[in-house]
């Protein structure tokens, strides 16, 4: 790209960001701490997004701006030093600010400020652009928050943009001027630790993803009504997990393929090959609870569709039994009236009626019901009601 055109895309993305700025000076401000803490765990951070930044010359550090401007100062003024820029969700301004000072590229930009992208890898001229998404398990909901990091690595610089609470670079950052012989090798390495950190920071969240998924599997066989929604959320964890992870595998056979190309040391490469071993054990694992879940699912859905049968089993069966005591009431309900209908009849006492005056009259009645009932009775035994 030439410089013009990078200088007005720069300038498109100040007005942006002052038209942004313009908004909300015009809200009222919300209340703050004089003092920020950062959710990383990393050292409390003053107002601002600059978390750390630093100055290093063969692995050592030289400098610790606590300004951006500050920083800028100092890289000029120590030719072959690297600096180690960490920034925690920067506003439009200091982005632009940096886009002109390291020479980043519009697009790699954009990405950074609008966040929400997926894992990738960029490479724009020298400067290289990767974007990660970290995760942490948290105990007490059981559920896994997943946090955007970009990178910025060039010559001579590395800058970290993170947009969550994870991953802690704090501690990345300890561990690199421990080890001064791996810090002198540039920013390379640098990069490569961070992605050793996120790769290894997926560890905890799949033991404890697994740990969920064994509860629901118990909850499943315990006949838990709620397991299903459980089920759900875990696979939805499990999908945004595969999307953190499936892409760093591509991301880390374009880092090897450009091994030869740019002189990348030895031992740096065997860090990545590291790193790539842990990102496959990663991803295959997080494949295995997709399936697991799915038949848990199947599994689940069998069980409540036996359970359903039983209940309707049992209400047929019960339903039948009540009809078959319906049948028996009935029967002997008609079995009785008969008599009665017979009786009722004869107990009016009307004078002129037949059979009144007959000898036979009462007996042939009582022969009339006995027969009615008997019959009646012969018809529902034959008929199964009684």
């Amino acid at each position: 790209m030439s410089s013009e055109r990078r200088n007005r895309a720069l300038r498109a993305l100040r007005s942006s960001a002052k038209r942004r700025n313009r908004r909300v000076a015009a809200e009222p401000p919300p209340a703050a701490p004089s003092v920020v803490p950062d959710p990383a765990g990393e050292e409390p951070a003053p107002p601002g997004s600059v978390i750390d930044a630093a100055l290093y010359r063969d692995g050592r550090r030289v400098s610790t701006p606590s300004t951006l401007a500050e920083a800028y100062t100092q890289l000029r003024q120590e030719p072959g030093a690297m600096a180690w820029i960490g920034l925690y969700r920067p506003n439009e301004p200091e982005l632009v600010s940096l886009a002109k000072e390291f020479d980043l590229h519009p697009l790699a930009l954009e990405d950074a400020i609008q966040a929400h992208q997926r894992p990738k890898l960029e490479r724009y001229g020298e400067t290289l652009f990767v974007v990660l998404r970290a995760a942490r398990y948290l105990d007490a909901p059981e559920e896994v928050d997943f946090a955007e990091l970009h990178i910025f690595v060039g010559p001579g610089f590395v800058l970290t943009v993170r947009h969550g609470n994870a991953p802690d670079l704090s501690a990345v950052r300890r561990r690199m001027e421990s080890t001064p012989e791996l810090l002198k090798l540039g920013p390379e390495a640098v990069l490569y630790a961070i992605l050793d950190t996120v790769v290894d920071g997926y560890a905890p969240v799949v033991d404890g993803v697994e740990n969920d998924i064994d509860e629901s599997e118990i909850q499943v066989f315990s006949g838990d009504p709620q397991v299903s929604r459980r089920i759900y959320e875990l696979s939805q964890e499990v999908l945004e997990f595969q999307r953190a992870t499936r892409p760093l595998a591509p991301m880390l056979e374009g880092l090897t393929a450009g091994f030869a190309k740019y002189g990348t040391d030895e031992e740096l490469q065997r860090y990545l090959r590291d790193v790539a071993d842990h990102v496959l054990h990663t991803i295959e694992r997080v494949d295995g609870f997709r399936l697991q879940l799915s038949d848990m699912l199947t599994v689940n859905a069998t069980l409540v569709a036996q359970q359903q049968n039983a209940e309707m089993k049992a209400l047929t069966e019960a339903s039948f039994e009540q009809n078959e005591e319906i049948k028996r009431i009935s029967s002997w309900a008609a079995i009785l009236f008969a008599p009665t209908l017979v009786g009722t009849i004869y107990g009016m006492n009307f004078v002129h009626m037949p059979e009144l005056g007959w000898v036979f009259g009462y007996p042939f009645a009582i022969f009339l019901m006995a027969v009615v009932c008997g019959s009646l009775y012969l018809i529902f035994k034959r008929r199964g009601w009684l």
